[in-house]
């Protein structure tokens, strides 16, 4: 085990997770039947494999390779920041008990008995027949067979999904196994293969039988909780056992993981507010989410997915990411369906899935407009692809680059075509951007201090200033003194257009034949965009 197979570890996870998502949603009843555990697995797996993926990055430019410790304590990072429902918060504190003896130094059963200990102590009261009955299976299977302890440790935990039924009456009575348990199996299959190189063979499909798939997938009202409430936590270990037990009082399917300051959160409640209004006790929750079980909601998503079948599909369509209501309804106009780009949570792969469905398209053009998001609009593609959907990505890495191949898109060209003009007009766009240094530190410009205004271009931070409206004179002199036909500016949310102004003035009067073009409500993260074309 060694910092590639963790990376790769990630990489097949998603893999498996991505083609037995919709297997795994459609066995989920237990603890409530709302068809989400495959998806929720796929999305917490995915936020693991970011991290890890921006270790690996962050050692491109050095001489050393990132060690199995780093890898392992950013997969587990990653999944519990990004970690959905019931089953992914688990699967969360699954890794980290993983990363603790794993990258420690210790051995494969010593990590899965821990990962099973913690699992269970985050939940506030187990139940026997779900993931948290494989995982200690997969343990005491790994312990009894230390020489080959990662194959017994696979064939022991399918051997306990198989049983889940016996454990559980609501699984027995739908005739499947547990879907937690069947999403953590995908995990360790994918742990097989990046080890040793070779693939398990997975579970039958006989695990859910066809005629339960239509109720499966739906909520049920069985007199639960009417709420699913999730958020991550900063407080301290003390407030968070008092939380814990104020949830507990307030709901069920309690999960609390984490540590050091940072946990995740998921409870079922009938008083979201109230849960919300504890974690505000306990400290700072962020990142909520709240998802309702109720059959109006059931209903109407029903409604909703009849209509959609119904609709005739269009030729072609493009799913653009885009910052800022501005450019949302920009792109709109332009006929794109739009993803948001909120700063600081940028989206998973499921949300890009998901607009690629809802351009309903036979062909469709994915502009991802962010560097960062190159790997989850690729695994987004491939998705849609499954899903029998032509999609072409084109590797934008700004908005203004999505811009300008918006500009040229024609749904009336052969797609091949189309793809290629939006291609080239998106290469030939260079972009910047101005961003407010956080904190010191040392840039490809040199140092910057914290309030520092940060100029980049095309990634890479060209100019360190003290003023915002100065710096950006100095980063468009830089781009056009390499020529250039057409300015775009793209302004943040609290930017005056004064700003716009000035610099639309400085191009009139020192670069003819240069035309400008202005977008407000850019977004609140980014006070301002250039492309230069």
């Amino acid at each position: 085990m060694d910092a590639e197979a963790v990376r790769a570890w990630c990489s097949l996870t998603l893999e498996a997770l991505g083609r037995e998502r919709e297997e795994i949603d459609a066995i989920n009843v237990y603890p409530v039947a709302d068809g989400d555990t495959g998806t929720n697995l796929y999305l917490t797996a995915e936020s693991a494999a970011q991290a890890v993926e921006a270790v690996f990055a962050a050692h491109e430019t050095g001489r050393s390779a990132p060690s199995l410790a780093d890898v392992m304590h950013a997969m587990a990072h990653g999944a519990l920041i990004g970690a959905r429902g019931n089953s992914g918060t688990i699967l969360a504190q699954l890794l980290r008990g993983m990363a603790e003896r794993i990258g420690a130094g210790g051995h494969l059963p010593g990590a899965l008995r821990r990962a099973a200990e913690m699992a269970r102590e985050a939940v506030a009261h187990p139940v026997e027949g779900t993931i948290l009955t494989v995982a200690a299976a997969a343990a005491d299977a790994a312990e009894a067979a230390p020489t080959d302890a990662l194959h017994a440790a696979y064939a022991g935990a399918r051997a306990a999904l198989d049983d889940t039924p016996r454990q559980l009456a609501v699984l027995d009575r739908a005739g499947v196994v547990d879907a937690g348990g069947r999403g953590l199996i995908a995990v360790l299959g994918a742990l097989v293969e990046a080890v040793c190189g070779e693939a398990p063979a997975p579970p039958g499909h006989s695990s859910a039988r066809p005629a339960l798939r239509a109720r499966a997938a739906e909520p049920c009202d069985d007199g639960g909780p009417a709420f699913e409430v999730i958020y991550l936590l900063e407080a301290g270990d003390e407030a968070v056992a008092r939380l814990r037990t104020r949830l507990d009082g307030l709901g069920d399917s309690l999960v609390v993981v984490g540590g050091d300051g940072l946990w995740n959160v998921h409870v079922h409640v009938d008083d979201a507010g109230a849960a919300v209004e504890a974690g505000v006790e306990a400290g700072r929750p962020y990142r909520i989410r709240i998802t309702h079980f109720g059959a109006e909601a059931a209903e109407a998503a029903g409604a909703a997915e009849q209509a959609e079948a119904r609709r005739e599909r269009v030729q072609r369509a493009v799913v653009a990411v885009v910052p800022g209501d501005g450019l949302v309804d920009l792109c709109g106009q332009a006929g794109a369906t739009t993803v948001p780009l909120r700063p600081g949570e940028p989206p998973a792969s499921g949300e890009l899935v998901d607009a690629i469905r809802r351009a309903h398209a036979r062909e469709v053009v994915l502009l991802p407009n962010e560097a960062s998001l190159r790997h989850t609009a690729a695994a987004a593609a491939e998705q849609a692809r499954a899903e029998g959907v032509r999609v072409a990505l084109i590797p934008t890495r700004s908005a203004v680059q999505g811009i300008a191949a918006l500009a040229v898109h024609e749904p009336g060209r052969r797609f091949d075509e189309d793809v290629v003009a939006m291609s080239a007009a998106a290469g030939a766009t260079r972009y910047a951007e101005l961003a407010v240094a956080e904190r010191q530190s040392w840039t490809s410009a040199g140092v910057c201090q914290a309030g520092d205004v940060l100029g980049l271009i095309d990634g890479d931070v060209a100019v360190i200033g003290k003023d915002l409206t100065d710096t950006a004179l100095t980063v468009l002199d830089r781009m056009l003194s390499s020529g250039g036909e057409l300015v775009t500016l793209v302004l943040g949310d609290d930017v005056p257009l004064s700003l716009a102004a000035r610099l639309e003035a400085h191009v009139r009067e020192g670069y003819l034949a240069v035309d400008t073009l202005t977008y407000e409500g850019g977004g609140r993260g980014t006070p301002l965009l250039i492309g230069v074309e």
